[in-house]
């Protein structure tokens, strides 16, 4: 086996752990609505998930640790697929801010960091930055 091979599996590791997590967001509120099922396909198409372990997953996403990730950037991206599924139904509550505190500490940003991240990627989601944010965002 080739050291390629060793390393897409563990990227697939990562991405079903990651997708893990999503499931548990999306579940964390009661019932996967319509609109979170049809972002959870999404994700799974994205991160190279089978049907067979999107099965799985969605039995026990709690089954799966979280991966951690060097790059800041990783990190990030993580976190943004994370608030896609929140704000699927256009608000966050206090489980699924809870959540997604634990799983951002558990991407590897501080306590501090996370609530600060979180604190900006609510702002953002929900529609409530200002102008000066949103023109920064629009010439980025």
């Amino acid at each position: 086996m080739s050291f390629s091979d060793l390393f897409g599996h563990g990227e697939h590791l990562r991405n079903l752990s990651h997708f893990a997590s999503i499931v548990n967001l999306a579940a964390v509120d009661g019932d996967i609505t319509p609109k979170e099922e049809a972002q959870l396909k999404r994700f799974a198409q994205k991160l190279d998930i089978s049907e067979d372990e999107y099965s799985k997953v969605l039995e026990n996403p709690t089954s799966f640790p979280l991966s951690s990730y060097n790059s800041s950037e990783k990190r990030l991206e993580r976190l943004h697929d994370l608030f896609k599924i929140i704000f699927s139904d256009h608000q966050i509550d206090k489980e699924e801010a809870l959540l997604v505190k634990r799983y951002a500490i558990g991407l590897g940003f501080s306590s501090a960091a996370a609530e600060g991240i979180i604190k900006r990627s609510v702002q953002i989601f929900s529609g409530q930055i200002d102008f000066d944010d949103y023109l920064y965002l629009l010439n980025k």
